[in-house]
């Protein structure tokens, strides 16, 4: 799929981080972006900056999802893009010192992370579902779900955020199948160690430590990187069904 000035794109998350860069790439390569955030402040700034449009919703929760989406639908022109970047990431062993996990975090984190792109994902291809096919595919829509390297290699107090993104693995697949009939691609992208605001809130040693553990290049991932991932699920039909690693080759210890 070309990215166009008619291109309508959605990224949850949209506001900062994978999220944030993404929505900039898409609205450099011509698209109308949407960002769906809860950080209004944040949003209404990004959108502001890119000439894009922000809408705060929660992504855990149908309802607001529901209306958001109606909103997109209102403004016409359709969806073609959905990027799903919003989660969180709390750090929590099964036992802890202070006993078993909080399940309300075990359970935010899940509703957040995992139901949360499914929830974005399901009702955006309803809206692609209505777009009319293009290129010789007939292609109505692409879909990118954000992953993680601890879906695969979850590390000790990951237990809440490697299930979620393992979920985000074992959806991919089964949703690419059930929307291919569609002509709406899925494709995830499992990134590994970025740097987010969560990663750049750490000390500078810190964050060094961090990216001299990725064996090439050494250092941590740029969200523009992810963005260009993005970009190339987009323009390439033949990626469909997969989770692609983009993590300089680490695999995550278990500390």
């Amino acid at each position: 799929m070309q990215i166009t000035s008619e291109t309508v794109a959605i990224v949850t998350g949209g506001a900062s981080g994978l999220g944030g860069a993404s929505a900039r790439m898409l609205a450099a390569a011509g698209a109308q972006v949407i960002i769906f955030d809860m950080n209004a402040e944040s949003g209404n700034a990004l959108a502001a900056e890119i000439g894009g449009s922000f809408e705060q919703v929660d992504v855990s929760q149908p309802d607001s999802v529901c209306d958001g989406m109606a909103r997109v639908a209102a403004r016409g022109g359709g969806l073609h893009v959905l990027v799903n970047c919003a989660g969180i990431a709390p750090a929590a062993k099964t036992v802890g010192r202070d006993g078993a996990h909080d399940p309300a975090i075990f359970v935010k984190t899940i509703n957040i992370n995992l139901i949360g792109s499914f929830l974005c994902a399901s009702q955006g291809a309803e809206l692609m579902a209505q777009n009319d096919p293009t290129g010789p595919d007939g292609e109505r829509g692409v879909i990118v779900n954000t992953a993680s390297v601890a879906a695969y290699e979850g590390q000790v107090g990951q237990i809440a955020y490697a299930a979620s993104k393992g979920g985000i693995v074992g959806m991919t697949l089964p949703m690419a199948r059930d929307l291919a009939s569609l002509g709406i691609r899925c494709v995830s992208i499992a990134p590994g160690l970025f740097l987010t605001p969560m990663l750049a809130g750490l000390p500078q040693d810190v964050q060094d430590s961090l990216g001299a553990q990725v064996p090439f290049p050494p250092r941590l991932g740029n969200p523009a990187e992810y963005a260009k991932t993005v970009a190339h699920i987009i323009d390439n039909p033949m990626l469909n069904g997969e989770v692609i690693r983009l993590d300089g080759a680490i695999r995550l210890a278990p500390r």
